[in-house]
């Protein structure tokens, strides 16, 4: 489908350029009611099937910034996205054909977001997916006035030799951009003086060659679309799982936010014993209404450094092998310490992993930790985390310790919480562990009303869910209660059919896709070897092989579920609702599901008071303290520099 070399320097194929990126993709039927600008569409056969087709299930393959986000995006300013590089500067070409430096088109008080692409690219999940997202950015930039003229959208070709100026000016011609000044184009002089810069952003190419040796006009590459600063600084990089423009737009917002004043940052500084680690140790040496203390052990041994010091480890993207992920990337304090934005987390590279961010809330007392029940205690989850290479990258722990030895403020932070012994394996550790364990979160309006006999804390709707949840709805089977305190937890493994419909079940034939303003409707069969790869996950079986545990997982706390969507051990159901309903219709039945799953027969009207239950089982405090902002007060003056500074680019 694509045209050789020898075609691709002439206007006229510049046209095609779009169809060609996305034809992979739009194989059979018209978009309704249209397609939109550079959109690819056929006749014949496909238009008859798309036209036929009825009550398609919504898409399953396809990356998630080809449809809505199925979510509220994370609140601007309620999370931080520390600098990670500087923005390497080079000179290119714009599409007019006039030399020009990077850093000049990126400007000197704009956010740009920065995307590598060639514009044969054929893989829906490349180059196409990148131009569309930001395709609709821009008309979003069109239609927000507070927004205008402070982002600046910028696409450069790592092929010039297949894309000329003129080509890209065409390109651009596509999405109504060839005038924008908020979205500009590149090319540069030739594949060998573009290579530098690649190499410094980290964008690795390959050309593809036939067995002959030839040139085959397309490129192995991995996709990246770069936030960047107004100080010429690298924030965030996104990847095909969660390049989405809400996304995007969210985090542009943070960054736009920083020149604004932040009265509570300000609020906490002056106020010592409000300052997060402190107001983290109260909380776990006196617990909030509804939990038991933590482990005496534990508490034993906590101090304000010690916590301080976990804290800031917990956003340093040193611990990661190519410093672009922290504990905080996976856990947003902001989302429960989970992660709303996915439903399954993302590692190394931008790679999907094949569970589901669990909330650390509470996980001092929690018997059994990670989905699957494999560790008992936080110390000893801290490595395997930090050595889980699709996670963290890292190899050995030599390779993690060597990173923070070279920062000598580190070091003299773990020589004032840990006198005598400073930075080791096991005192790193610790100091993630001891700051972990005070991440206590009850008191909720649920406490307030069944241990305080508060009678007034919860609505007729929500105890009438709870006296499903504890009767007809069976939950308390397993998301227990005490006498004096509630974990919502039998701390054991189950299987709920989940895993076992992932594994097991079929996939549909056919989907629907957003294009334009429409929608297409295709067969998935035309997407293979660009959707994403099926996994099995047998959950607890992959620890014990023992054919009975197979599909069983942790029953996690039911406290904050509100904050922590989606849920489920791979994210699968996005809402409280779905998990009601869920549950409600059985599971999915087979040999080895948990007894206690069958029909209830709720009704519309209880399940929407079991789910109301479910959400007054938030802390209030999680929604008011300063646990989603940088606890440090460099952030709210001057944001840091980069991640090799720990005293403020740790984070």
């Amino acid at each position: 489908m694509s045209p050789s070399p020898s075609d691709r320097t002439l206007g006229p194929t510049a046209w095609a350029l779009a169809s060609v990126t996305i034809a992979a993709l739009l194989v059979s039927g018209p978009a309704t009611p249209h397609a939109g600008p550079g959109h690819h569409t056929d006749s014949g056969h496909g238009v008859h099937e798309a036209q036929n087709r009825r009550d398609i299930e919504p898409p399953t393959v396809l990356a998630p910034g080809y449809a809505d986000l199925g979510f509220e995006a994370p609140a601007p300013g309620s999370y931080w996205l520390p600098p990670i590089q500087p923005a390497a500067d080079a000179e290119v070409l714009l599409a007019t054909g006039d030399n020009i430096r990077l850093h000049e088109v990126f400007g000197d008080d704009r956010l740009v977001f920065l995307s590598f692409i060639y514009t044969v690219c054929p893989d829906v999940h490349g180059c196409p997916l990148a131009s569309f997202v930001l395709q609709r950015i821009h008309r979003k930039l069109q239609q927000t006035p507070d927004l205008a003229g402070r982002i600046r959208l910028v696409s450069l070709s790592f092929d010039p030799e297949t894309d000329s100026p003129e080509v890209m000016r065409e390109y651009a011609r596509q999405f109504d951009a060839q005038d924008s000044d908020d979205w500009i184009f590149l090319t540069g002089e030739s594949m060998e003086a573009l290579q530098p810069l690649l190499d410094a952003y980290g964008q690795g190419v390959a050309r593809i060659h036939d067995e002959q040796g030839r040139y085959t006009g397309h490129v192995a590459h991995v996709l990246r679309v770069y936030l960047i600063d107004t100080r010429k600084r690298i924030r965030n990089i996104y990847n095909v799982s969660f390049l989405h423009p809400d996304i995007l737009l969210a985090d542009a917002r943070t960054l736009l936010m920083e020149d604004e004043p932040q009265p509570r940052i300000e609020v906490a500084v002056q106020d010592p014993a409000g300052a997060p680690p402190q107001l983290l140790l109260t909380r776990a040496m006196q617990p909030p209404l509804g939990l038991p203390p933590i482990a005496e052990a534990l508490r034993s041994r906590l101090t304000s450094e010690r916590v301080d010091l976990g804290q800031r480890l917990f956003f340093d993207r040193r611990l990661s092998s190519n410093r672009t992920l922290a504990c905080a990337s996976c856990h947003i304090p902001s989302q429960g310490f989970t992660q709303n934005a996915m439903a399954r987390s993302i590692g190394m590279e931008g790679q999907a992993l094949r569970r589901n961010a669990s909330s650390l809330l509470n996980a001092a007392h929690h018997q059994r930790l990670y989905w699957d029940g494999r560790e008992f205690g936080i110390d000893t989850l801290v490595w395997g985390k930090l050595l889980d290479e699709p996670v963290m990258g890292n190899r050995a722990v030599g390779e993690v310790m060597a990173r923070l030895r070279n920062d000598e403020r580190l070091l003299a932070a773990f020589d004032e919480a840990f006198p005598g012994d400073g930075l080791t394996m096991r005192t790193l550790a610790e100091a993630l562990t001891d700051y972990v364990s005070t991440l206590v979160a009850a008191d909720s309006r649920f406490d307030r009303w069944h241990f305080g006999q508060k009678h007034d804390a919860l609505s007729e709707e929500e105890q009438r869910g709870y006296r499903l949840f504890v009767g007809r709805a069976g939950c308390a089977q397993c998301h227990t209660l005490d006498a004096d305190h509630a974990l919502f937890t039998d701390h054991r493994l189950h299987n709920t059919g989940i895993g076992y419909s992932h594994s097991m079940g079929k996939r549909p034939p056919r989907t629907t896709i957003p294009v334009g303003d429409g929608t297409l409707a295709i067969n998935l069969s035309a997407l293979r070897g660009t959707e994403e790869r099926r996994y099995n996950d047998l959950g607890h079986y992959e620890i014990t092989q023992d054919p009975a545990d197979r599909w069983r997982f942790r029953t996690p706390t039911l406290r904050n579920v509100a904050l922590t969507a989606p849920y489920m051990h791979d994210g699968s159901i996005a809402t409280l609702e779905g998990v009601v309903t869920y549950y409600n219709e059985g599971g999915t039945p087979h040999e080895l599901q948990a007894p206690q799953l069958r029909p209830l027969g709720l009704n519309a009207d209880e399940q929407a008071e079991l789910a109301a239950f479910l959400r007054a089982l938030t802390d209030p405090a999680l929604e008011h303290a300063d646990w989603g902002r940088v606890p440090w007060a460099e952030r709210a003056s001057d944001p840091p520099h980069g991640p090799a500074d720990f005293a403020t680019g740790g984070r």
